[in-house]
Parts: C-alpha cells; structure tokens; sequence
C-alpha cells in the first residue's frame, strides 16, 4: 500500500479516534497545526486555523478539561456529547480523504469513522461510570489526565509513524470490545449491590 495513503488513513484514523475522547481539543490541535504547523487541512476544515474559531475550540478544550475531572460531572458530560462526538469522529474521517469525492467510499469512511470513535467514547464513559463509584476524586483525575496523554502520545504517533499508529488502533478496538462487556457486568454488580443494600437497610 502506498505510504501516503497509509499516512493519510493514519491521520484520518487518529482524528476519529481522538473525536471519542477530547473532541474540542482534536479541532483545536488541527487548527493549530493548519495555522502554525504547516499541515495542510480540506477545504471544508479550513475554518478550524481562523482565529475565531481557534479561540472557540480553545475555550471549549478548557471547559472540557475541567469539567473531565469532577466526578459525575464528567459522565454527564460525555453523555450529553455522545450525541455530538461520534458523528463528529465519522464527519472528520470522511472530510480527511476528499479525493473521494463522496459516494460508497466516502459512506465507508464515515462508517469507519464513526465506528472507532463510538469506541473511544464507550470505552471513556464506562470506565468513568466504573470509576465513579469511588468516593474520592484522584482516580477520576489520573484518569482524565491519562486520556489526554494518551490522545496527544495518539496523535504524535499517527504524525510520526502511521503504520504503528494504525496496529496500536486495531489492538485498542479489540481491547475495547472486551472492556465494554467487563463494564457493563461491573456496572450491573454495582447496582445490584446497592439494591441489596437497600433491602437490608429498610426497617
């Protein structure tokens, strides 16, 4: 496979996935690097390096930041950007290869897109949910600080080496399918042990 096309499929990818996790802050490092870093971005994200919407995706990322590291909050967060981050993730793949040029292979980007955003962004709100159900906050704040580095370590190595970005891809995908199943179990073994603890509470 041609090495640009591997490049260019890396970055899409790390766009997408990056989406599921800091959403505000994969537009705002885009912008950044259209502007100052000499990547060159699709007409249709060209917006991203004005000034303007530097400053608005800048705000946003912060906001985030905070809001990542309060416990609840945080999953209420990502709830509410569920609805925002993995069409978002698919919009990003698709609008990174536009020599495509729309049709059934655009389609397939975006579905692709989509898909590995969703898993970043299941992955996140279930352990968040899991974490959550610790009443201090330091392990809700190494885990948002862990994401963040991970999604910059992310998208340095899409950059840098995209092939080994892409492999790292395939494994977190595959990890994250079995992590959904433990976080869903976990999740049901929580509540059942609070309803229990409600029954043996009751007078």
């Amino acid at each position: 496979m041609d090495h640009a096309l591997i490049a260019q499929a890396a970055i899409a990818a790390a766009v997408a996935w990056g989406s599921g996790l800091r959403l505000y802050l994969v537009l705002f490092v885009l912008g950044m690097l259209g502007r100052f870093g000499g990547f060159e971005l699709p007409d249709t994200l060209d917006w991203l390096n004005h000034p303007a919407s530097l400053g608005l995706t800048g705000l946003l990322s912060v906001a985030e930041f905070f809001a990542d590291k309060i416990p609840w909050l945080d999953s209420v967060w990502d709830a509410l950007h569920s609805f925002l981050r993995i069409p978002a993730g698919a919009a990003l793949a698709a609008v990174l290869f536009p020599e495509l040029g729309g049709g059934g292979m655009t389609a397939l980007v975006a579905l692709l897109g989509g898909g590995v955003a969703a898993s970043a962004q299941l992955t996140k709100t279930g352990s968040r949910a899991v974490i959550n159900a610790s009443p201090e906050p330091f392990t809700n704040i190494a885990a948002s600080m862990g994401e963040e580095i991970l999604l910059f370590a992310g998208l340095w190595t899409a950059f840098a080496h995209p092939q080994v970005f892409l492999v790292l891809l395939l494994i977190f995908v595959v990890l994250s399918a079995a992590l959904a199943v433990f976080f869903v179990r976990a999740i049901r073994r929580m509540f059942a042990a609070r309803k229990r603890s409600g029954r043996v509470n009751t007078p």
